[in-house]
């Protein structure tokens, strides 16, 4: 500025020293005059010339300029460097705090003061059935017709989180949801989402299992205690006396199978894997197992006087298996003897081990009533049956397949149950390859 005054006077003066000459004071001021306007017209090219400059797409680098307007053009490609330099930096952040969100297992999603969505992860737009681009910049109650989360949305206190149900594709499968409303910045909201499906099993499973437990421990406790008061209170000749020892004694077996098995439960669940250094030869297990499950039959085709099952067992691979036999023991025969429990007498039982690349496959096929397709995925959980009433009659104590499960994870396999109503079942156990050896000794 300083610089363009100097110049403007500079001008002037010299252009009043030729005009004095040739006319006076009138030459010099119109000199002046002169001089004043030739300058204001270059400056006002000279600042439409930086303005056509400062709005051109792309600034020019290094423009064919001199002095003083050099200087400025360069000032301020210096500043719009560094503000580039900082909005790119603050882009990127932003890019990284909302990759950050995306990446996280909970449901975020951004609400400005009207309650319209600015922004969602891919957890939230799971959890609500939103669509993070389409549903930009709607209202979140229009979008999230639950009448839970409507009521708490319309409250003026969001201290607390709300339970409710989320987007499902399967009625069978409904997720739980905790969601949270959390108040930030001038008016806007933060909504939280988490998906707490599996506390929700947890917790459930947890009460079922206590109040399972109570029932069967409850159950023989009562029929003991009658059957005691009733030793007590009345006499009794020694036949009736003995018929009321036995019923005693079967169900104190039956308290004994429930806490052996819940012992075992306990001891898996809290003990190492087992290593690969026993060796199980499979040959003798299976005779072993096959003789029980011949007792067994034959015990439960006496007591209903009806004919046995045909047990049929193909030829068993000369392998060993690598893993605790007491365990392994345990698993097979608690699915052959549920095959033989919950299969009508006379029926037909298939047991047989296969070699795969994959590992050892034992299958147990049998041709009882089948499974209805929705109690499959819940089998193996502690006490669960499908039909209690049978159950009982059969003697077992609803922990078996939840054994057979733990001793599976335990040796890297897993157990598969297939079944179709009125077909029978296959209840299968799959060991990996590194848990079968083709020596015995």
């Amino acid at each position: 500025m300083i610089f363009s005054v100097v110049e403007l006077l500079m001008g002037g003066l010299v252009a009043a020293v030729p005009g004095w000459f040739w006319g006076g004071t009138w030459g010099a001021l119109s000199a002046t005059a002169l001089a004043f306007f030739v300058h204001a017209v270059v400056l006002v090219w000279r600042i439409h010339r930086l303005d056509q400059w400062l709005s051109a797409p792309q600034l020019q680098l290094d423009p064919p300029w001199q002095g003083v307007w050099l200087e400025m053009a360069s000032r301020i490609q210096r500043l719009l460097r560094l503000q580039e330099k900082q909005a790119a930096l603050h882009e990127k952040r932003l890019k990284d705090f909302l990759l950050a969100i995306q990446a996280s297992p909970n449901g975020v999603v951004l609400l400005d003061g009207d309650s319209r969505i600015e922004w969602c992860n891919d957890t939230a737009a799971s959890h609500l059935g939103l669509d993070a681009q389409k549903d930009r910049m709607q209202h979140i109650v229009h979008l999230v017709r639950d009448p839970v989360f409507a009521k708490y949305f319309a409250q003026d206190e969001h201290s607390a989180e709300v339970i409710m149900e989320g987007r499902s594709n399967s009625v069978v499968n409904v997720k739980k949801l905790s969601v949270q409303l959390h108040a930030y910045g001038e008016g806007r909201s933060l909504l939280l989402t988490r998906d707490i499906t599996a506390l929700a099993q947890a917790e459930e499973m947890r009460r079922d299992f206590v109040a399972n437990v109570s029932h069967e421990i409850r159950t023989p406790l009562t029929v003991l205690s009658g059957f005691v008061e009733t030793l007590q209170s009345i006499p009794l000749d020694a036949a009736e006396m003995q018929q009321y020892l036995q019923l005693m004694s079967v169900q104190s077996d039956r308290m004994q199978s429930l806490v052996a098995d819940l012992l075992t439960l306990s001891q898996l669940e809290g003990s190492q894997p087992p290593g690969v250094h026993e060796k199980v030869a499979l040959p003798p297990l299976m005779a072993h197992i096959h003789a029980d499950a011949l007792a067994l039959t034959e015990l439960l085709a006496s007591k209903s006087d009806g004919p046995i099952h045909h047990l049929v067992m193909d030829p068993v691979p000369e392998v060993a298996l690598l893993g605790s036999r007491s365990e392994l023991l345990s698993a097979v025969s608690n699915l052959v003897n549920n095959a033989i429990r919950y299969t009508p007498l006379g029926g037909r039982i298939h047991l047989q081990w296969s070699l795969t690349p994959e590992g050892a496959v034992f299958a147990v096929k049998d041709s009882g009533p089948g499974i209805a397709a929705e109690h499959l995925p819940r089998l193996s959980e502690r006490f669960y049956r499908v039909d209690r009433s049978r159950s009982r009659e059969t003697g077992g104590t609803g922990l078996g397949l939840a054994i057979t499960k733990h001793v599976m994870q335990r040796h890297g396999g897993e157990l598969r149950i297939e079944s179709v109503l009125g077909q029978g079942a296959t209840f299968k156990l799959c060991l990996p390859a590194s848990r079968v050896s083709n020596r015995q000794d």
